[in-house]
């Protein structure tokens, strides 16, 4: 990977943007609202997003991938998902960054192209850089934070749910474990964005972790 194509978001109007990875059953959707209550609690016009989706564009694109009962290409997989990341950057999260105190929070970014695409689909890392190499796609969170669970976990927490499972939640383990492999992998390339946070620990301990780390960058 060559690291220095992405451009980490530089704050402006004490703006940030944030985002969140992890394989299934990691949490994030709990420590998402938990940084967004904190954030507001401090003043800031917080704006939770998600990926693939976040406008109509992208939210019909969310429903075409994981809806699919047919396997999409690798390389499609990856663009429509690229495509959705454009339009989400142009229409909303570029103009929110725009406005005084406010903070972007996105529930998955590039990391998670990488993983499912780059590793779990074995187009190679390099492939997806490259189609992020271009404005608006280039420029990546200040700061992302990697809710690492194990395997096992992530399979119990599924189980528990008892949720109908999508595209993705689909695979199998060994998927899984090239997903695993994928997070890990971008969280030893970008270190000084990427901070890992272990996601097997309570709700409470990771929250405490998460919060911490987000008041370094205050």
């Amino acid at each position: 990977m060559h690291a220095n194509t992405l451009i980490p978001y530089q704050a402006e109007n004490q703006s940030h943007f944030f985002s969140f990875e992890g394989i299934e059953g990691s949490g994030k959707s709990t420590q998402i609202q938990r940084l967004k209550e904190y954030l507001e609690n401090q003043g800031y016009n917080v704006l939770l997003l998600r990926e693939p989706g976040g406008t109509e564009f992208g939210e019909s694109l969310r429903t075409a991938i994981l809806e699919s009962e047919h396997k999409i290409a690798p390389l499609a997989e990856a663009y429509l998902f690229a495509s959705s990341r454009c339009q989400l950057l142009t229409q909303k999260i570029l103009p929110h960054l725009k406005k005084e105190k406010s903070v972007v929070i996105l529930d998955r970014y590039i990391d998670s192209s990488i993983a499912y695409q780059g590793f779990a689909r074995e187009l190679g890392a390099n492939l997806i850089e490259d189609i992020h190499s271009y404005h608006p796609l280039n420029i990546v969170p200040e700061m992302t934070f990697y809710l690492k669970i194990d395997l096992e976990t992530s399979m119990q927490r599924q189980q528990s749910r008892g949720n109908e499972k999508d595209y993705f939640e689909k695979e199998n383990n060994l998927f899984y474990t090239k997903l695993i492999n994928g997070y890990d992998f971008c969280a030893s390339t970008y270190k000084k964005r990427i901070a890992i946070i272990d996601a097997n620990k309570s709700i409470e301990e990771v929250t405490q972790s998460l919060i911490q780390k987000v008041q370094s960058v205050l």
